[in-house]
């Protein structure tokens, strides 16, 4: 474990995909992508299993989305996708917590996904020689033990590493780099009605042979 309290090296970036599951672009109301939609969130939000999801004066809408978590093992710069998954250092859990009304009043995502604490991951982080095939796992969201998300990392569009050799051909990837791979179908705001993440909540997200973290949600 780092020495930050996190599973890995504190990240030099973090790139996140949006709109990777098909259903989840559906439910979303958006086109679907003919390549990775990539956006950041800043290194800020980095926070641990068991630790508060903090929400923010300027939210009322805090949404989850369960992803897989991608840490890179080494530099990275246009690689193919045949050799992508050997630059993978492991795999963790992590939520891609969303303002959404900031995200969407904004007309861009960075700042709506970058609130303190924004970023959870853990609790561990799995050797990639543990998880033999990233596009088979499934992967859930509960808040308050019901199940909001039930998907499957097969269901991506752009699979793990097709993401690291799209990234990597104008952004170089450094060792401890995060990568989010985007969300199944189930987040809060597509719901009827919808629901957000409120003081008190607790959230997990569970991933098949990764692990399962879980955070407390707290007002600020």
């Amino acid at each position: 474990m780092a020495r930050n309290g996190l599973p890995f090296v504190r990240p030099s970036k973090i790139v996140c995909v949006g709109l990777n599951y098909v259903d989840h672009a559906a439910e979303s109301k958006m086109d679907v992508p003919t390549r990775p939609l990539l956006f950041a969130k800043w290194p800020n939000g980095l926070t641990w299993h068991g630790q508060p999801i903090v929400l923010p004066a300027e939210s009322t809408e805090v949404d989850f989305e369960a992803e897989l978590g991608v840490v890179i093992g080494r530099t990275a710069r246009s690689v193919s996708r045949g050799d992508a998954l050997e630059f993978v250092a492991g795999y963790t859990c992590a939520n891609d917590v969303s303002a959404r009304d900031v995200q969407f009043a904004d007309g861009q995502w960075t700042r709506g996904k970058s609130f303190d604490t924004f970023c959870p991951v853990g609790p561990e982080l799995v050797p990639a020689e543990r998880i033999p095939d990233p596009q088979a796992l499934r992967i859930r969201c509960l808040v308050n033990g019901e199940a909001l998300q039930d998907g499957s990392t097969a269901d991506m569009i752009f699979p793990v590493a097709e993401l690291i050799a799209s990234i990597s051909e104008g952004i170089q990837l450094e060792a401890g780099d995060l990568i989010l791979t985007g969300t199944p179908p189930g987040v809060g705001f597509a719901r009827t009605p919808p629901v957000f993440l409120q003081h008190g909540d607790e959230v997990t997200v569970e991933i098949e042979g990764v692990g399962t973290l879980t955070n407390p949600v707290r007002r600020a």
